[in-house]
């Protein structure tokens, strides 16, 4: 099918590895779903008034970049199809063999360089001005590249490279143009992408009312008996009808939620059962993920602790992300407390495996992230998950996931942790 094909997420690695994870797409004839959709019949689009990115913000995007690329003596920068393209283009594309990219020059209109064949595609989604330049099956697209930059007299300063351009297109480029000095162009891209504006933070605040209804709307409906692909087709299903777009779904049951992204054991409700929602959707481009823990009948007093426990570290995450603060003592402050408590030290377990948090926006991870050692201070508009949860191998694991942003007074919620494991969804 044609359109942007993005890197695998850990949802799809996770779904061809064994059975923990499930997408929609699969599921959408399932009988649980079947005999949900009188029900799902019901529900509304909350996302239909939010209004996409703005050609004139894509215009200020590149303005952005540019400015930080003469900040930091970068002449160039070279981005492959993926979210920072659609970021400062608006063209949707995949990777192929095939290369399509942009060059965002310091100063002047964007180059854009394409198969000639997928030109007139391309110029239906490009949102700012740039001259594009195409190549024919038989010619070298990194040599375009190399010509755009002598045209525009850029070839002997340093060109940018946004992080998750292949190998094969650097390659091109140093064959292309030997003399090339290639530096990372994350002073530049991340510099523009880990600050949203009102406007960004509008559509994630969509995408998490979106993921937040369609929780509060499955959990009556969860019942004794059922599957992880049960569950996930539920909330996917209630997803897309409330305006969600992409939505995935981790669903982890008893001991496989001791294991942050699951296990391939397949497991169903029962009683006294934890259950473990990681879910989320896109609402034009930009992501939610949120997590909630509960369990299915009467909690144990150890469920009830590690549950009161995590959530305690969640408000000790929110307490320590102030503005001006590097990001790597948000998880050090959780840390400390949970070794307090006895869990630990460090990764260890039983306590939090992984960082306590990671980037999140048009990408459901994104740069930085919340973890030891990670010094970027914090500043407005940067956008985060908060999610220290607390593992004990071969029993359980919880798990609260809430996302927020950087305002200038501190950190805001976009979605609100509840204060109880008997009122889960608030």
């Amino acid at each position: 099918m044609m359109g942007q094909l993005p890197r695998p997420s850990r949802r799809q690695w996770l779904a061809g590895a064994g059975g923990a994870l499930f997408l929609g797409a699969s599921l959408a004839r399932s009988p649980v779903v079947r005999a949900a959709e009188p029900d799902l019949a019901q529900l509304k689009s909350l996302t239909s008034g939010l209004a996409p990115i703005s050609t004139a913000e894509r215009a200020a995007r590149v303005q952005r970049a540019q400015a930080l690329m003469r900040e930091n003596g970068i002449g160039a920068v070279l981005i492959e199809p993926g979210s920072s393209l659609v970021y400062f283009t608006g063209i949707k594309w995949w990777r192929s063999e095939r290369l399509t990219a942009v060059i965002l020059p310091a100063e002047g209109e964007a180059g854009i360089v394409t198969p000639f064949f997928e030109a007139p595609s391309i110029e239906q989604m490009l949102d700012i001005k740039a001259e594009v330049r195409v190549w024919q099956e038989d010619e070298d697209p990194l040599k375009l590249v190399a010509g755009f930059l002598k045209d525009r007299g850029l070839a002997r300063r340093p060109v940018g490279i946004e992080e998750t351009v292949r190998y094969l297109a650097i390659d091109g480029l140093k064959r292309a143009l030997p003399d090339v000095k290639l530096v990372s162009a994350n002073p530049v891209v991340r510099g523009c992408r880990m600050r949203k504006t009102p406007a960004e933070i509008a559509l994630m605040q969509g995408a998490n009312d979106v993921t937040m209804a369609a929780y509060r709307w499955v959990y009556p409906r969860v019942e004794k008996g059922m599957s992880q692909a049960d569950l996930a087709g539920l909330i996917e299903a209630a997803s897309i009808r409330l305006g969600g777009e992409a939505p995935g779904s981790l669903i982890l049951i008893g001991e496989g939620t001791a294991y942050p992204h699951g296990s391939i054991v397949p497991e169903t409700v029962g009683e006294g059962r934890v259950v473990l929602f990681d879910c989320g959707c896109s609402v034009k481009g930009y992501a939610s993920d949120i997590s909630r823990t509960f369990v299915y009948g009467t909690p144990s007093a150890l469920q009830r602790k590690v549950w009161s426990e995590m959530a305690r570290g969640q408000q000790v995450a929110n307490a320590a992300a102030k503005i001006g603060t590097p990001a790597g003592k948000v998880d050090d402050a959780v840390r400390a407390y949970y070794e307090s408590l006895g869990y630990g030290p460090r990764y260890t377990l039983p306590g939090l495996s992984h960082r306590t948090g990671h980037g999140i926006g048009m990408d459901g991870h994104e740069p930085i992230n919340l973890v030891h050692g990670e010094t970027t201070p914090l500043a407005e508009g940067m956008c985060f998950s908060n999610e220290p949860g607390i593992y004990l191998p071969g029993q359980f694991g919880m798990r609260l996931e809430d996302c927020f942003h950087m305002t200038a007074t501190g950190p805001k919620w976009f979605t609100e942790p509840p204060t109880s494991m008997d009122a889960p969804f608030g």
